[in-house]
């Protein structure tokens, strides 16, 4: 498993430079089966770290920009009446291996609240059927800093399932003089190759979830 995980390291890598901790957080999370926020002003690559991601894990991935107009029905689907006179559902945003909730802190807390049930037990709910998502399902959510124009504090309920935050910050000099120097983001992001699916990511978190912790660990734990 670690030689995988350095390989998407090394790919991440080549779009996101001068951050490799934020990168090996986002990873830890992932393995966890946990959901990421990345929280920074814009322009510093918070977008471009969920989409290297999904590229180097050949996941599924979709993107939904969080903007006062987005509705619940965006995020879970809903359902419509088809030529056949039967009600149809039309799936919405999270029916994919990686969402990127972008600038969740822009929308409101209805549309924030369809995210609740989705990040918590794997599936969506719509007019009384509830359907699973694929799996792995991962939200990489990002929010630019409360005080920002059209920003809004995220509720406790919403913020608790989140497993990680992670704060990305400007690079050093050296960094960015590479990032002057470099392609467009888009010509970057061509550069990302994979290295493994979503089988494989399956695999790596079942590992995770085999890993031994002693008894003193989890007091620890609950201690702190």
């Amino acid at each position: 498993m670690n030689d995988k995980v350095q390989e998407i390291l090394n790919e991440v890598g080549k779009v996101i430079r001068g951050k490799d901790e934020a990168i090996e957080l986002v990873m830890t999370a992932m393995l966890a089966k946990g959901h990421i926020l990345v929280e920074d002003v814009p322009g510093v690559g918070k977008t471009t770290l969920a989409v290297a991601f999904s590229r180097a894990m050949e996941l599924t991935e979709r993107r939904l920009q969080f903007t006062p107009d987005v509705l619940p029905s965006d995020v879970v689907g809903f359902n419509m009446i088809g030529a056949d006179g039967e009600f149809q559902y039309k799936p919405g945003a999270i029916l994919c291996n990686l969402l990127l909730a972008d600038e969740i802190n822009r929308t409101s807390t209805k549309t924030q609240s369809a995210l609740l049930e989705v990040m918590e037990e794997g599936q969506v709910t719509v007019d009384g059927v509830t359907r699973q998502l694929p799996n792995p399902f991962i939200v990489v959510a990002t929010q630019n800093p409360v005080g920002s124009a059209g920003t809004q504090m995220l509720p406790e309920s919403q913020l608790d399932r989140f497993m990680v935050c992670v704060v990305m910050g400007y690079p050093d000099a050296e960094a960015e003089m590479e990032i002057l120097s470099r392609q467009p983001r888009r010509a970057l992001l061509d550069r990302v190759q994979p290295v493994m699916d979503k089988n494989d990511l399956l695999a790596m978190q079942q590992q995770v979830d085999e890993v031994y912790m002693s008894d003193e660990i989890r007091r620890y734990i609950v201690e702190l």
